[in-house]
């Protein structure tokens, strides 16, 4: 690129990935166009160096080792911190781009990219976080970092599930939360950890079923240099980063019977070792789990210890299906028509009267991430009008209304 990099740009941009060729093509392009870079090789690492000096925007891969792109968005998301992100990968799909914006991602760029649509994006970014209010002191940082999330819904089973959450977040127990896919179980934990005598500290979390069990055992418990092959740096375990905080290990009954008994250990004791390594590590954290899967089930064919269930399920809470919820569905719907219309940056949008009784009549397989996908979609593909029930029909499963 024989452009000279301009020097008056005020704004500072983090490329995440992890491959090395590939981020220093972001950065070049980025610093060209006057941008002050720095560069991460990996979410975990992004996530310590946005502690430590914040950014205007994040430039991220989606396939990454360990923690992917979305989990990466999701983290950003959760710690509220303000940062603008635009999402690169080879791997596009209608489905990641829905999921990446509907946590909050600016835009979404297939590689190979053009420099001029990265700079374009990356621009616009950058002048939508000139125009979002930020916290202004460290009081006012700190209380959007405490802000506890928010269960929408106001039937009787979201009302008893708010009120044995608050009791559970009150102690220091571990906690098994328990419910079918897209029901919300991460945002219970998330009101657990928010509520509970931890919040000033991290909650670190682990997708369980997306790693090999040689993954798990690294990201849980960390590694030394050369434990493995492509273990060419010391790596700090899932456990270690929650430390004074709390951890949340998800869909865990996707462990692999090798890996239970170890941490069935360091749920018993509080200690493990790195990969690698016989020095032990002690730490203080709290355990959250969640699982879709029946617990019995999957003890009785051999697939789940079952004295690391009774640890895990010290005080079990479960998540209700959508489908249970009654008119929980149409004030979801219109919380997620407000978020859509903040990150579209257009709006407000409206669902018609047929549509909102669509809604009801539902089944709702895919529970509450159907729903947020499905409004999501609706709004990115809407010209003005209120969305209809024809436009919302297709994208149902026709034996489920």
């Amino acid at each position: 690129m024989n452009r000279s990099a301009k020097t008056d740009n005020p704004y500072r941009v983090l490329v995440v990935d992890d491959h090395a060729r590939a981020r220093e093509s972001v950065a070049d392009v980025l610093r060209c166009a006057g941008y002050e870079v720095a560069m991460c090789a990996s979410a975990s690492e992004a996530l310590a160096r946005l502690a430590e000096r914040p950014v205007d925007v994040v430039v991220t891969d989606l396939q990454m080792p360990g923690m992917d792109g979305l989990e990466f968005i999701c983290e950003i998301e959760r710690r509220r911190l303000g940062v603008q992100v635009l999402m690169i990968t080879a791997h596009a799909s209608v489905a990641s781009a829905v999921d990446a914006m509907r946590h909050g991602a600016f835009d979404y760029l297939e590689k190979p990219f053009d420099a001029l649509a990265l700079e374009r994006s990356v621009s616009q970014a950058c002048e939508r976080r000139r125009l979002i209010p930020q916290p202004t002191s460290t009081e006012q940082k700190s209380a959007a970092t405490r802000q506890s999330p928010r269960m929408i819904g106001s039937s009787r089973a979201i009302e008893e599930l708010r009120t044995r959450t608050a009791q559970v977040a009150a102690t220091d127990e571990t906690v098994l939360i328990c419910g079918e896919s897209g029901t919300g179980k991460e945002l219970v934990a998330q009101t657990v950890h928010a509520l509970s005598r931890r919040v000033g500290g991290p909650l670190v979390s682990l997708n369980c079923p997306v790693l090999s069990t040689q993954l798990t055992e690294s990201e849980l418990f960390g590694h030394k240099r050369g434990a493995f092959t492509g273990a060419e740096a010391d790596r700090t375990g899932r456990f270690e980063l929650a430390h004074g905080g709390s951890i949340l290990l998800d869909e865990v009954t996707e462990i692999d019977l090798s890996l239970q008994a170890k941490l069935l250990r360091v749920l018993q004791e509080r200690s493990f070792e790195r990969v690698g390594s016989s020095e032990t590590v002690s730490v203080d954290v709290r355990v959250l789990a969640t699982t879709n899967r029946e617990l019995p089930t999957e003890i009785a064919a051999g697939r789940f210890r079952e004295d690391l269930y009774f640890r895990l399920a010290v005080v079990p809470l479960t998540v209700p299906p959508l489908r249970e919820r009654g008119e929980d569905v149409l004030e979801l719907a219109d919380h997620f028509l407000e978020n859509a219309s903040f990150r579209l940056g257009r709006g407000p949008f409206e669902i018609a009267a047929t549509a909102r009784e669509l809604l009801l009549a539902y089944e709702w397989p895919g529970n509450v991430r159907e729903l947020q996908n499905i409004i999501t979609r609706a709004c990115v593909l809407n010209t003005g009008a209120p969305i209809r029930s024809d436009e919302l029909r297709p994208w149902f499963a026709a034996d489920r209304i």
